[in-house]
């Protein structure tokens, strides 16, 4: 191999492993949590799901080449954020925060789980109704996880 081509490699290597360490933050023992802030990013990702699903159904039925690009992109923007929250949950809460020996670990683990599937379920479909559930079941595992009621300043 050339010079160049050994400088590309060490410089993709060391990018890579940087990456790695800087998105596997939460699973060192750092102690530095952020579970408001997570149950906040995981409403906005519920809000641009929401949204990408009323955009897909009014981009529906058309056929000209702008309308199914922009509904393409609102597909893949909803499935993203849908695959964020679940992220999410399984990374950080499910990894990290969720403790097996909590007294309401079964309550919190019941609570997360629905939240990822409903994650899924929005995945799945453009029907504005798993977004509200998908809402509904964030404020529910909030309210498991901290044990009192939510009190954000999220609406649609």
């Amino acid at each position: 191999m050339d010079h160049n081509m050994n400088r590309f490699f060490a410089s993709t290597v060391l990018t890579l492993a940087f990456a790695t360490i800087a998105s596997a933050h939460c699973q060192v023992p750092c102690g530095i949590y952020g579970d408001q802030r997570r149950f906040e990013e995981m409403l906005e990702d519920e809000h641009t799901i929401s949204k990408a699903q009323i955009e897909i159904n009014s981009l529906a039925g058309k056929t000209d080449a702008q309308s199914v690009n922009q509904a393409v992109r609102w597909v893949t923007t909803k499935e993203d954020h849908a695959t964020r929250i679940q992220n999410t949950i399984a990374a950080y809460f499910m990894a990290q925060r969720i403790k097996t020996d909590d007294s309401a670990y079964g309550k919190k683990l019941m609570a997360a789980h629905k939240v990822m599937v409903n994650a899924m379920k929005a995945k799945q479909s453009a029907d504005p109704a798993t977004a509200k559930a998908l809402e509904e079941s964030i404020f529910a595992f909030y309210e498991a996880y901290e044990g009192k009621k939510p009190d954000f300043d999220h609406e649609h």
